[in-house]
């Protein structure tokens, strides 16, 4: 039977010029530890959180390289996430790594690792224009919605948020939590990934995390500065925060913050709430199909 009550812890890291992987790994298993400590069943990491690994690297990592010389990280970081998932017994949603994949392709991929050891992977499917441009990233394939055993999740990364029938398509396969990792170098490109998750969260009465970046780095070509302020959203409507934000991060602070998400307060906004989005649609008129 799906747990009524989940904790969930969101990340918001500050870049830090990162002399070694041990540094960074540090980091992510002192947050994983804390949030487990706190009764957290999920936590997540921001968008890009790797590209710290190329700050410590003189001279400076030229962006057309950058895809390479982190992929020389990808091993360790999916095994490293494994081990505290295991340990911790907590799902983490590994925020993203630019990486390139056997066949040659570049990509933006988040990593899930599960308590019991297993692995999962969401490709981002819209890469920025820069993200293209710069680093040579393509877009995935494909956007399924993710078992756990705490019931079925959902990963959007960044820019994918803007896309509103990719959260249709997660929450039609029942994903009533959506992850969303996220790094924007402005105020304006945090508030339309902002924006856009609190959308989401009225489209699909579901619950939407976001975790971002902050702050500044040096020494790193084509990620120099990151501005964020993660949250914990919810639909708009009785029985759930009155903003619609169960919880939210001061902005461009590196802190890590926690809520509870009521599982069957989504149930019954989507049975009797005072909208019904998912209940009202015009499938007759229009749906989301995938090839």
């Amino acid at each position: 039977m799906a747990e009524q009550k989940l904790r969930v812890a969101s990340v918001q890291m500050a870049l830090q010029k990162t002399r070694s992987v041990d540094a960074l790994f540090e980091r992510v298993a002192h947050f994983v530890r804390t949030a487990s400590g706190y009764g957290a069943q999920f936590i997540c990491f921001p968008e890009h959180f790797t590209i710290q690994l190329l700050s410590g690297e003189a001279p400076m990592v030229p962006a057309a390289e950058s895809v390479d010389r982190l992929t020389a990280h990808t091993t360790a970081l999916k095994q490293v996430l494994v081990e505290l998932a295991k340990k911790h017994a907590i799902t983490i949603v590994g925020g993203s790594h630019a990486t390139r994949l056997e066949d040659g392709a570049a990509r933006n991929v988040s990593y899930i690792a599960h308590a019991d050891g297993r692995l999962s992977e969401q490709h981002k499917l819209h890469p920025t224009p820069d993200e293209r441009s710069v680093w040579g990233i393509d877009g995935g394939a494909r956007a399924d919605a993710i078992d756990t055993e705490y019931g079925r999740i959902g990963v959007m990364i960044c820019y994918d948020s803007e896309f509103p029938e990719l959260g249709r398509r997660l929450a039609d396969q029942d994903a009533r939590i959506i992850f969303v990792p996220y790094c924007t170098d402005t105020r304006h490109g945090h508030f339309r990934v902002r924006y856009c998750c609190q959308a989401r969260t009225v489209e699909n009465q579901c619950y939407v995390v976001t975790s971002g970046l902050v702050g500044n780095l040096p020494n790193t070509d084509n990620l120099e500065m990151a501005y964020a302020q993660s949250a914990v959203l919810t639909p708009s409507d009785h029985g759930f925060a009155r903003d619609g934000i169960a919880a939210e991060a001061e902005p461009q602070a590196e802190q890590m913050i926690i809520a509870d998400l009521d599982m069957a307060a989504l149930d019954a906004a989507r049975a009797s709430g005072s909208v019904r989005n998912l209940a009202d649609r015009r499938l007759d008129l229009y749906s989301v199909s995938w090839r």
